[in-house]
């Protein structure tokens, strides 16, 4: 059953409140389903939101980067705010003011850690490759130790999230419901265009992804 207690204060969704999910399974769910959050954060003073990334291992979010990166800098020094946002349909109504969109959302507050041991960072960027491309790892030129070192790895718990929802159809007022005008819900869905193969790429076989369609 999805929690209806919000673990802060500041996690607690006021407007429309009925929408809102705070057990860990919906909010692991939403996180695993997108594949960019945006992360706010300030810099001496400025407020930045930077969309970049991420995946998921347990009960942290990751997130990579350069070493020289402001924003990873930044995100290890103070308080952040990450967000997620996935479109799942349009709601048409007969009123324009009843116009609505499902979608699934999720909001994170905490700091971010570095992950600096070797070993699990190598095992993490496995698993964000991993996570896009199903068997590709093993078939990559193996990661140098120098871009290894060159790369920061970041991860905030999700101990601090709540997540909103909103998956039915229309709801219009009852004086409306004769109105001739098409009323219903357009699903929207992320899918896999058609690959472009470089003119210089070795193979010709395109690799699996998350999004290519199910076999026939």
């Amino acid at each position: 059953m999805p929690s209806s207690t919000a673990p802060s204060a500041r996690t607690r969704v006021r407007r429309l409140p009925e929408r809102a999910q705070y057990d860990a399974d919906t909010v692991a769910a939403i996180v695993d389903a997108a594949m960019i959050c945006t992360v706010a954060f300030q810099i001496d003073g400025v407020v930045h939101a930077i969309p970049t990334l991420h995946w998921r291992e347990g009960e942290h979010l990751y997130i990579h980067g350069a070493k020289a990166s402001r924003m990873l800098t930044a995100l290890t020094a103070g308080e952040a705010c990450v967000t997620i946002a996935l479109a799942d349909g349009l709601v048409l109504a007969r009123s324009a003011m009843h116009h609505s969109m499902n979608y699934r959302s999720v909001v994170i507050y905490g700091r971010f850690e570095p992950v600096t041991e070797p070993a699990h960072k190598l095992g993490s960027l496995r698993a964000f490759i991993e996570g896009l491309y199903p068997g590709r790892w093993d078939r990559l030129r193996p990661i140098s130790d120098k871009e290894l070192n060159a790369t920061a790895l970041l991860r905030i718990a999700l101990d601090e999230a709540s997540a909103k929802v909103r998956d039915w159809g229309v709801k219009d007022d009852a004086e409306d419901l004769g109105w001739p005008v098409w009323a219903g819900v357009i699903p929207l869905r992320t899918v896999q265009g058609e690959p472009l193969t470089e003119a210089d790429s070795v193979l010709a076989e395109v690799p699996p992804t998350r999004f290519a369609p199910p076999p026939r």
